[in-house]
């Protein structure tokens, strides 16, 4: 069984749980496989990628998920980190991280490994990922 959990990035620090500012980001992991991102601006804009795979491929569902416009969201992405961190990058840097439309496998292990790739790019920090020791016991 791979990793659940919710992390979000506001204020300049990760946190577990909801947003609790504006501008944030919000990364949702379903089993190492699926990285739901996202991102808000101080005006309420932003969107929703997904890393590794869509959740309409993933789970064979076509329902489970809109598909995404990759172009948008890779545009709107780039834009979020300008404003929300400073850091300059190209969409098309971004579209490369970005879960396959057409469900073609990820090439990374867990997509926590893609998140950590599309952090650096962004030059935001990793987020301090729980380990087994941090689960309760039994």
């Amino acid at each position: 069984m791979g990793y659940f959990g919710t992390l979000v990035y506001s204020e300049g620090r990760w946190r577990t749980g909801r947003p609790t500012a504006v501008p944030f980001l919000m990364v949702d992991v379903h089993d190492s496989d699926i990285a739901t991102v996202d991102y808000r601006a101080a005006d309420a804009s932003g969107g929703r990628f997904f890393l590794g795979y869509e959740p309409r491929v993933y789970f064979d569902e076509p329902d489970a998920s809109a598909p995404v416009d990759v172009d948008a969201e890779t545009e709107g992405f780039a834009r979020w980190v300008r404003d929300a961190v400073g850091t300059e990058i190209a969409p098309a840097d971004v579209r490369g991280l970005l879960a396959s439309p057409g469900g073609v496998p990820p090439t990374d292990e867990v997509v926590e490994q893609t998140v950590e790739r599309l952090l650096a790019l962004a030059g935001l920090p990793i987020p301090p990922w729980p380990t087994d020791e941090d689960a309760p016991p039994g």
